[in-house]
């Protein structure tokens, strides 16, 4: 039967990483994986998680199943994690949320769920998109078209293009909004902004699919969620994916969750049943580990004090490598203003150059990162800044 399968070639970023690690350079810069790194170019364990896992050491007391949606007390807190406190549609007792193993089990456990309520169902991704959102979805059956997004050429988003495409959208089909920190381009809707695409939505007929991967790296926790927590208090039903591998640095231990919003407290519970039947087929029980921290973490207000503080270090951090960055780029050269870096958020931003521009910063400078110039900025560091800047303008 194997016989049959041809050897693929390696995923573009895990393929960088491989790269990256045989590079014997010393001065080699690993911008491509977006996982966050300290100036010692460490993911550390973050120190509230470390409190949390001496904790559960003592607390555990068996190795037994899950329930299937997952610790009920991790559910309650994520819930006001993402929601904050008195939402309308958890006090009408519209929301059901689940853990899943990461974020992208809960993008695909979603699609699943969609599948099974309107087999072909059409969701529009945003062009750029992150590029596992197309197997993760598709995979599953789901009709992927495109919505215009990001504009290369003033490195912001093209709103008017943005919502004339939204305008076409049937009723009934799926938008794939990125909550914050939108990957890969940085580039984030303002609240006025989030405001508009809310009334096109509301007036189509069409249903959010929200993925939250880095809640608190943009603006804030709260911040962060302003257009996710509109679509959800103005819309019947809104579908949301979070990851807690960025905001809780718990990377390998697949930690996310699933959340939606139905129109009534009745299609909550029918559609929730539906769900853990997905997901009994898929993985049967959600990991422990992970979720298990998290429970622990929001429900200690002195790890959760930790924790934010952690969190606000971090965000603080990758905005000032932004800040730095374009600092050193145009000090160097006054052909191209790369200021647009310092005002997008998140992790990643483009940096405008060709493939033959990455692949000459990959062979001549071991600076490492996707050919569309995608960057990772937590893969700075303070003594490489001025070595990045360079070796990019050598390049232009």
């Amino acid at each position: 039967m194997f016989e049959t399968l041809k050897l693929l070639p390696a995923d573009p970023i895990l393929g960088l990483s491989m790269a990256y690690a045989k590079d014997t350079n010393p001065a080699k810069v690993d911008l491509g994986v977006g996982v966050y790194k300290n100036d010692e170019g460490q993911t550390p364990i973050m120190a509230a998680v470390a409190e949390a896992e001496k904790q559960r050491i003592t607390r555990e007391t068996t190795k037994a199943y899950t329930p299937p949606a997952g610790y009920p007390g991790a559910n309650e807190a994520v819930t006001r994690l993402i929601y904050g406190e008195g939402h309308v549609a958890v006090l009408a007792n519209r929301v059901r949320t689940i853990q899943t193993p990461g974020g992208c089990g809960a993008l695909r456990v979603a699609a699943e769920l969609i599948q099974r309520a309107k087999p072909g169902a059409s969701i529009w991704v945003s062009t750029p998109t992150w590029a596992n959102h197309i197997p993760l979805l598709g995979s599953a059956g789901l009709s992927l078209k495109e919505y215009p997004y990001y504009d290369y050429t003033s490195h912001s988003i093209n709103l008017e293009a943005m919502l004339a495409t939204l305008k076409t959208i049937p009723r009934g089909d799926l938008v794939l909004l990125h909550a914050c920190c939108h990957n890969p381009s940085g580039a984030d809707l303002s609240r006025a902004q989030w405001d508009q695409v809310a009334d096109v939505l509301q007036e189509r007929g069409v249903i959010p699919f929200v993925d939250m991967a880095y809640q608190g790296f943009g603006e804030g926790l709260d911040e962060d969620t302003y257009g996710l927590r509109l679509l959800a208090s103005r819309l019947p039903e809104v579908v949301i994916a979070t990851s807690f591998s960025k905001n809780f640095g718990l990377y390998r231990e697949r930690a996310g969750s699933l959340s939606l919003v139905l129109a009534d407290a009745a299609q909550a519970d029918a559609t929730n049943s539906q769900l853990l039947s997905v997901t009994r087929g898929l993985y049967s029980m959600p990991p422990a580990h992970g979720a298990a921290l998290v429970d622990i973490i929001l429900h200690s207000p002195e790890l959760t004090a930790l924790w934010q503080r952690e969190l606000t270090s971090m965000r603080e951090r990758i905005a000032g490598l932004r800040v730095d960055l374009v600092a050193a780029l145009n000090g160097l050269q006054q052909q191209r203003d790369f200021s647009f870096i310092a005002q997008e958020r998140g992790m990643f931003s483009f940096l405008g150059l060709n493939v033959e521009q990455v692949q000459k910063l990959r062979s001549e400078y071991s600076i490492y990162m996707t050919d569309n110039s995608r960057i990772s900025v937590a893969g700075l560091r303070a003594q490489n800044i001025d070595y990045v800047a360079r070796a990019v303008v050598a390049v232009l």
